[in-house]
């Protein structure tokens, strides 16, 4: 299952790179666009293989979760992780300044959990499929499946309070 991850984390990153380099290089907004869309094609195959394997009876393993995991965090992110590609692309191959600019104070903490906002939402997409899938397969191999599950519900509690810290201890502008 881990190499179907792989692949599926290297065709996303082949469909942005594509997407940026026909954009760009080839002038062609419709066709980078094609490549764009793409990406929720390769998360969609992503989850018919990790079912598919669960179903010809392999035992759910920690990959299986992070397949869900990278499922939800894909859609979630998809869009913020195409536009910091371009950002980058604008900058190291076209050598255009960034338009990334430092956020401070009240506007960085809230910055930080809108982010946090979007690791709900993966959460919430991940948690669907894990309790999908749970329900799916037979209950004597679901214990991998509920770790991921669990040690991804902690982590999500801990970045919330790194969020919230933003706003509670606001970055200052440094001088």
């Amino acid at each position: 299952m881990i190499k179907w991850i792989i692949v599926a984390e290297i065709l996303f990153w082949i469909a942005i790179i594509a997407g940026l380099f026909t954009r760009y290089a080839l002038h062609q907004k419709r066709l980078s666009i094609l490549f764009f869309l793409l990406t929720p094609l390769i998360d969609l195959a992503l989850i018919v293989l990790t079912v598919v394997d669960l179903h010809s009876g392999a035992i759910a393993t920690a990959a299986h979760g992070l397949s869900v995991i990278y499922i939800g965090v894909s859609i979630s992110y998809g869009k913020t992780m195409i536009n910091w590609a371009d950002n980058k692309y604008q900058v190291y191959v076209l050598k255009r300044e960034s338009k990334k600019r430092t956020r401070y104070g009240v506007e960085k903490g809230l910055y930080e959990l809108k982010m946090w906002g979007r690791h709900v939402l993966a959460y919430a997409i991940g948690s669907a499929i894990f309790w999908l899938m749970i329900c799916f397969i037979s209950s004597d191999s679901i214990e991998a499946l509920l770790n991921v599950w669990k040690t991804w519900s902690l982590v999500l509690v801990i970045d919330g309070a790194i969020s919230l810290s933003y706003l509670l201890f606001p970055k200052k502008a440094e001088s």
